[in-house]
């Protein structure tokens, strides 16, 4: 199994829990990413993107990065053209750490539905800020390594059936949630989290580390 982390633009609080989770991963940076990995402590392989946000102060270590230069008139994101990247280098699970939060939503949004799709390619995905985790629930069972009193919330980009929820203080067997329902957000841990879908797409949203004020 090959790990890629790929550092994009969003928000991004280094844990414990984050660095144990790239520290055998490979490093792609798309474009403002790259500011990321001063407070991460690595080297990327690669530097993605058209630029238009690169900081021109870095360290020369992180400025001695190769680069692969895209126009800004481009049919895909830098973040997008980095997964394209790491994937042709033999990426078979994905990191996307900071993908949450930034100065755009759309972005924020498409990170949450291309980890979607990657995960229906068989390529595996976790959404990361360190703060708040996601990652895509497909058909079948999964399993979390949560603590106790984590708050999670399974958001449907699609009509689910056969949702069950165990190892949570509100727990869910056999259930059919609508897409756009509320009736799933603000669940909390409370032993071994497993979640299973029989149909549909969704994505569990958790905060091992909540953001003061939270």
């Amino acid at each position: 199994m090959s790990l890629f982390t790929i550092l994009l633009g969003g928000d991004l609080t280094v844990t414990e829990r984050l660095l144990g989770q790239i520290s055998a991963s490979r490093i792609i940076a798309a474009d403002a990413g790259i500011n990321h990995a001063v407070a991460l402590g690595v080297i990327p392989e690669l530097w993605v993107g058209d630029f238009d946000s690169a900081p021109s102060n870095l360290p020369a270590d992180l400025a001695a990065v190769p680069r692969e230069r895209f126009p800004a008139a481009k049919n895909e994101t830098d973040g997008e053209l980095a997964v394209a990247a790491a994937i042709s280098r033999g990426a078979t699970s994905l990191i996307l750490a900071g993908a949450f939060g930034g100065p755009r939503a759309d972005h924020a949004f498409l990170h949450l539905t291309m980890a979607i799709r990657l995960a229906e390619q068989g390529i595996p995905a976790l959404l990361t800020s360190g703060a708040q985790e996601g990652v895509p629930l497909l058909q079948g069972p999964a399993r979390f390594d949560y603590a106790d009193g984590v708050i999670f919330s399974v958001i449907a980009f699609d009509d689910l059936t056969g949702l069950t929820v165990a190892g949570a203080r509100w727990p869910l067997a056999d259930f059919s949630l609508r897409f756009g329902s509320s009736r799933t957000i603000s669940n909390e841990v409370l032993g071994v989290l497993t979640i299973s879908l029989m149909s549909g797409r969704a994505m569990l949203i958790a905060h091992p580390f909540p953001v003061p004020g939270f």
